[in-house]
């Protein structure tokens, strides 16, 4: 093969699930599936990154089980074509998901196949500038290297790590002096007034073969879980299922402290592109732009006499008045206020909350809740019944299913309906409705073109999620 020729596959890492942007980002609804300003998520604006087919393969997305099903259908909506979907058993930090990754990718392509790590979390402009960082760091990672990208800092921000700019190798490639942990303010305005110093991107450059040298070099322990998980792999679908009594074995460690800060082969290639990791609600408003008076609105919201704020609503009206520099966020069921300059503290009030019986559930799950077919929201809860917005997704359909403890109405609302109930079929129109006994064996399907829109109103002596049981599902769920 004509090493010049190889193009990179992407590695998209989209298993997290942080809480910093609550509350719309939550451990259920992680915000690189979620779309904060325009129509597509951050996983889809990652995806259309990596999308040129004169410098990427296909990629391969690494997530969790949670997660599978929405990071395909996020690929299927904006009809990108995967390599596969590798599924982690259970959250072991960077170096397990990009040990996988070398060995599958490896396996499939050959061991000098490049790949980039690419967080699915991250906002990027993709230009010419953005490219020819993208060919430096490859041509680099031809000859053996390990790249990062180190973004020129436009900040002394506390918030990034950042990596020490070492000697020059030529054609815009440095050697990594040393990487330093996120900085106290002080220390974070020197580095920025030496001029040699950027920040770590989490973006990497490497060839398959050269990772797994640097593994088994370093991390032994890693590689050896991995390949092991690897081997006793099984397919399910698109997805690449890790034996999880194998994968359980690797210590949980960054790629960062397991091999970048270890191998003499680490390099930088200096980025002057906009970039931001989208990590606190400040971020989101820099990223965005304000109006005249330096706001970003989103959503349903009146704001009067108010300077340099974000305010962001799913649902409810928001009425600011008077204010300076804050965040007004608001989901379906909670609100955050908070001064932008406050924003990198967010995770502590998030861990106040889940420390309370009380408002744990509000750390956890959305109202929203997302599934391969489509989703629902709950609208409404009370005793002994709970009325919930169904939306199916063209051509999908629920699995067949029954429940021990309730029975449903189904109102169409948006779309077709076929309704099987026992052994008979019926097809609803909008404004039609349809009663499920309780213990009747059911599917809801959406066999049209458009979206599918049905208000469920459950009633009975038990309502929870898990009285679902499946009989036939084409997700392979239980």
């Amino acid at each position: 093969m004509n090493r010049s020729s190889i193009k990179i596959v992407p590695l998209i890492m989209a298993g997290g699930k942080g809480t910093r942007l609550w509350p719309l980002s939550r451990a259920a609804a992680a915000k690189q599936f979620i779309r904060f300003l325009g129509e597509e998520t951050l996983l889809q604006k990652t995806l259309a990154r990596v999308s040129d087919e004169a410098i990427y393969e296909a990629p391969v997305i690494v997530t969790n089980e949670d997660f599978r099903f929405l990071a395909a259908e996020q690929a299927r909506e904006i009809g990108m074509a995967l390599d596969g979907i590798i599924l982690e058993p259970e959250a072991r930090n960077t170096a397990a998901a990009v040990a996988a990754a070398a060995v599958i990718v490896g396996e499939r392509h050959g061991s000098d196949t490049l790949i980039q790590i690419l967080p699915s979390d991250h906002e990027i402009t993709v230009d010419d500038t953005y490219r020819d960082c993208v060919q430096k760091a490859a041509k680099a990672a031809r000859n053996g290297k390990i790249v990062t990208f180190g973004i020129t800092p436009t900040e002394p921000a506390t918030g990034y790590g950042y990596i020490e700019i070492g000697e020059d190798l030529g054609s815009g490639v440095h050697k990594v002096s040393r990487f330093v942990e996120k900085p106290k303010a002080e220390v974070a305005e020197k580095m920025l007034a030496s001029g040699n110093y950027a920040w770590n991107s989490g973006m990497f450059v490497f060839s398959a073969g050269q990772m797994i040298s640097e593994l088994q070099a370093l991390a032994p322990d890693v590689l050896a879980a991995v390949e092991k998980s690897v081997e006793h792999a099984k397919g399910d679908l698109d997805f690449t299922r890790l034996d999880a009594e194998s994968f359980a074995k690797s210590p949980s460690i960054s790629i960062d402290y397991a091999v970048m800060e270890k191998t003499p082969n680490a390099a930088v290639v200096p980025s002057p592109i906009t970039w931001s990791d989208l990590g606190s609600w400040d971020a989101i408003w820099k990223l965005a732009g304000g109006d005249e008076n330096g706001n970003v609105i989103s959503g349903n919201a009146t704001v009067s006499d108010t300077q340099n704020s974000l305010i962001m609503s799913r649902n409810a009206h928001l009425a600011v008045q008077g204010m300076e520099g804050v965040a007004v966020v608001a989901s379906e069921d909670a609100v955050y206020v908070g001064r932008l300059d406050r924003a990198q503290d967010v995770g502590n009030l998030v861990k106040l909350l889940a420390a309370n019986k009380d408002t744990a559930h509000l750390t956890e799950n959305h109202p929203t809740a997302l599934r391969p077919w489509g989703g629902y929201t709950s609208i409404l809860n009370g005793d002994r019944f709970q009325v919930k917005r169904l939306f199916v997704h063209p051509e999908k359909k629920l699995s067949l299913q029954k429940h021990h403890h309730r029975a449903e109405h189904w109102v169409c609302v948006k779309g077709t309906a076929e309704v099987t109930i026992d052994d008979k079929v019926t097809v609803l129109h909008e404004n039609q409705s349809i009663y499920i006994p309780q213990g009747s064996v059911h599917r809801l399907a959406n066999p049209g073109k458009i979206r599918l829109e049905v208000i469920e109103v459950q009633t009975g002596s038990y309502l929870g999620e898990d009285d679902i049981i499946r009989l036939v599902d084409e997700f392979g769920r239980s």
